[in-house]
């Protein structure tokens, strides 16, 4: 697949991207796009920022909307045709942005039941007929118990960015979210990494599923560039002195691994004069996703997180990552970083090394990039 001509796509799809100046598929799209429009089930590995999203929503809007044209509509309330599993708010809020945009031509219904948001606000979403649910694990569940959401008439469920659902025990949910929809629904899930938990997943839910590894996942994107800066006598504030005097395109995200990392970053860098927001777990969220969405805009240039920035949020503009510290783990590292030089762009990750830093180094240095 060279193209997404290439593919069966109806009318509108096809008028769409074209509109939304989509030309040329990524590799995980190219992959896995052909497969899904053939009704396939899939689980595809890729990068962050490798466009999974488009992988999986082109599918669906393909399927929804040709079962509409052959007389065959959505009729019952609160009874979607494909649903898409997501692990977080903010995650789930992209997905359905990028399902918005591309249902502007087909007008498809897409709806949301997100956590962290009042439970009547989710009643009035699911209510009535809509083709398309993008939500998270636990509300699904509380749903289908209340008794609110029906999976019976799913033709197509999706596990989005597994990997982190699985950190938190999601197996469970998941077969119980599978089980609930008809035994001939077509699967899809994409992730960055493989745990083990993941590949449970895989074989437990997706046996005569297709396995799709995009080439060099264990490797770094080429158009990201590492500057490794050595840490001296434990001081790292000299660094990021230089750093914030540095002319960069786009904004940049600075991570620690704890709410006092955050807390002691923003201060240094109101030391230098510069305006800057926190993104961290224990804000309250109605806080975090004012300050997410001033950075998102490019109302302030800097965003100091912690990992829970590091996975999902897709911000278009970010040239930069600096790891104020850097991660325990090696996948922690790869997702990071995967919020910059995204979908083809550049980007830079600057990491602040200390002695105690050596062994995921060690393995970063293992992570060449994927150039040919």
């Amino acid at each position: 697949m060279r193209s997404f001509d290439d593919i069966d796509l109806i009318l509108s799809l096809r008028e769409t991207l074209v509109q939304l100046g989509y030309t040329k598929p990524t590799e995980i799209q190219a992959r896995t796009l052909p497969m899904l429009i053939d009704g396939k089930s899939v689980a595809g590995v890729a990068q962050t920022g490798s466009g999974k999203t488009l992988a999986y929503a082109l599918p669906i809007l393909n399927l929804v909307k040709t079962l509409e044209l052959a007389k065959d509509p959505v009729t019952e309330e609160g009874t979607p045709r494909a649903v898409v599993v997501v692990p977080s708010r903010d995650l789930g809020e992209q997905v359905a942005k990028v399902f918005k945009q591309l249902t502007h031509s087909t007008r498809v219904r897409v709806r949301t039941l997100l956590g962290g948001i009042a439970s009547e606000v989710g009643k009035r979403n699911v209510a009535g007929q809509f083709e398309v649910l993008v939500a998270t694990p636990g509300r699904i569940t509380q749903f289908l118990d209340r008794r609110l959401l029906s999976l019976s008439d799913v033709r197509f469920l999706v596990f989005d960015e597994a990997d982190q659902m699985l950190d938190d025990g999601f197996l469970k949910t998941a077969k119980r979210i599978s089980h609930e929809c008809p035994e001939e629904r077509q699967l899809a899930l994409f992730s960055a990494t493989v745990p083990p938990t993941v590949q449970e997943l895989i074989n437990q839910l997706f046996g005569e599923a297709k396995v799709v590894r995009a080439a060099h996942t264990d490797r770094l994107v080429a158009t990201l560039i590492t500057d490794n800066r050595q840490v001296v006598n434990g001081k790292r504030l000299p660094l990021l002195e230089k750093l914030v005097k540095e002319k960069l395109e786009g904004g940049t995200i600075i991570f620690a691994n704890t709410r006092d990392q955050v807390d002691a970053v923003m201060e240094e860098m109101t030391k230098l004069g510069q305006t800057c927001l926190a993104y961290r777990g224990e804000m309250e969220k109605v806080e975090r996703r004012k300050n997410l969405k001033a950075f998102r805009d490019g109302q302030v240039d800097y965003l100091v997180a912690t990992d829970l920035a590091a996975r999902g949020l897709d911000v278009a503009h970010v040239g930069r990552v600096i790891n104020y510290h850097l991660p325990r783990e090696l996948d922690n590292y790869r997702h990071r970083v995967g919020r910059t030089a995204r979908a083809g762009r550049s980007g830079v990750v600057v990491n602040f090394v200390t002695e105690r830093d050596a062994p995921l180094m060690k393995k970063i240095d293992n992570l060449d990039t994927d150039e040919e």
